[in-house]
């Protein structure tokens, strides 16, 4: 299985290391393109195009320390900040947009209502991606409880 363009959405957990880190190893295979992204999520009151500096500082901050991660494993990757109403779709239309051929997403372990909760983002991308997508689950001692 070939990858030429992996798209990687970040938000600055502890699984965006890993991840990238992944998609880099699997990039190198191919010879592929790795684009990281993060999306600042804007809220229905404010203007799509409003600027949060918090927000963007915290998406700079996310991609430099991402793009250093891909450094150390040497390899070059795009990054990119995106705003959006939501993130899900954001993704999805990001790899139509650029053709990628896998998504590569970092899963946290959540809870929700007692029990394990992939959120709302990782369930839409699978269901919708027009590509293959990869979960990558970060283990952490939480999720032992």
């Amino acid at each position: 299985m070939e990858f030429h363009k992996i798209l990687v959405p970040v938000i600055g957990s502890q699984a965006d290391e890993e991840t990238i880190k992944l998609a880099c190893r699997l990039a190198r295979q191919d010879k592929s393109e790795v684009r990281a992204i993060y999306i600042i999520t804007m809220t229905r009151d404010l203007p799509l195009d409003a600027e949060s500096e918090a927000e963007i500082q915290k998406a700079e901050d996310t991609l430099n320390h991402i793009e250093t991660v891909a450094e150390q494993e040497n390899y070059r990757i795009d990054t990119d900040v995106l705003q959006a109403r939501e993130a899900g779709p954001t993704i999805v239309d990001e790899a139509v947009e650029r053709e990628v051929d896998l998504i590569l997403i970092g899963v946290v372990y959540k809870r929700r209502f007692g029990e394990f909760s992939l959120g709302e983002v990782a369930p839409y991308v699978l269901k919708n991606a027009p590509c293959r997508v990869i979960l990558y689950h970060q283990y952490s001692d939480e999720s032992a409880v």
